[in-house]
């Protein structure tokens, strides 16, 4: 990976294909890696642009205050990107909507799938998981911890193990440990991005939810797909919160069509 090294440390990236620049935002319990089956498809027509973010995978944990939104800038400023496709997976969902509104000149387009909503009212499973999460992480026994998030987001509360296709879960293991481990430091130096409406985004959105997900992020999706205009809700039947790692072929075929227009 390429390292673009700053006051605070370092973000570790990747830059694949040819073609309008495309950047991926991994999920809070993941890192660049997750993108890995999506990758291919997108890099024959454009320009992909991985990282980790702060604290995750290979970026090393802030040692002071930051903001993703400042981080993404400063990564496209470096590679000369005044515009981009812009493309993220729940809490990097949620950083690009931060960062769609908060630089709408620098976003050609926009894709989120499953991001969260601050404030949201969480319904029991989130409640329970969360509750697990600290307990393990309480007691020490990051092993736990890590087994909570993969039970959470990688299974889901919609189907079994044995329905989760062969080694996803080994490959995610390693990201969540990482995720976690410096969680405390990005909490302690993570800054509030800028505000602003949805209604204010102005450019074209799509909005992916996998129908194996949890209920509440499902609800969230529609929330999105209602609030900001134009956008287009596309549900993934067979995935769960993780849609570039369970359905990789069907997220490239909707991101192709939506990123060529």
């Amino acid at each position: 990976m390429r390292r673009l090294a700053d006051e605070l440390g370092h973000l570790s990236y990747t830059v694949e294909g040819t073609g309008t620049p495309v950047v991926l935002v991994h999920a809070g319990v993941a890192d660049h890696r997750m993108w890995d089956g999506v990758v291919p498809g997108l890099a024959e027509r454009h320009t992909v642009i991985r990282y980790d973010l702060r604290g995750f995978g290979a970026s090393g944990a802030p040692s002071g205050p930051f903001r993703e939104t400042d981080d993404l800038l400063g990564l496209l400023d470096h590679l000369g990107h005044e515009r981009i496709r812009l493309v993220g997976a729940s809490y990097g969902g949620l950083v690009a909507l931060d960062f769609v509104r908060a630089h709408p000149e620098r976003v050609h387009s926009l894709a989120v799938l499953a991001p969260p909503w601050r404030g949201y009212g969480w319904g029991a499973d989130m409640i329970a998981y969360d509750e697990a999460e600290t307990a393990a992480l309480e007691a020490g026994d990051l092993d736990a911890a890590v087994e909570v998030n993969l039970d959470m987001w990688l299974r889901g509360p919609a189907r079994a193990w044995a329905d989760v296709a062969e080694g996803l879960a080994e490959r995610l293991r390693g990201p969540v440990r990482a995720s976690l481990v410096h969680m405390d430091a990005r909490d302690e130096h993570g800054q509030e991005p800028a505000g602003g409406e949805l209604s204010a985004i102005a450019v074209p959105t799509l909005v992916g939810i996998g129908k194996l997900d949890v209920p509440d992020f499902q609800d969230i999706a529609r929330q999105y797909a209602d609030e900001i205009p134009g956008a287009t809700l596309v549900e993934f039947d067979n995935a769960a919160h993780l849609i570039a790692v369970d359905a990789p072929a069907e997220l490239t075929a909707s991101l192709r069509a939506f990123l060529d227009r």
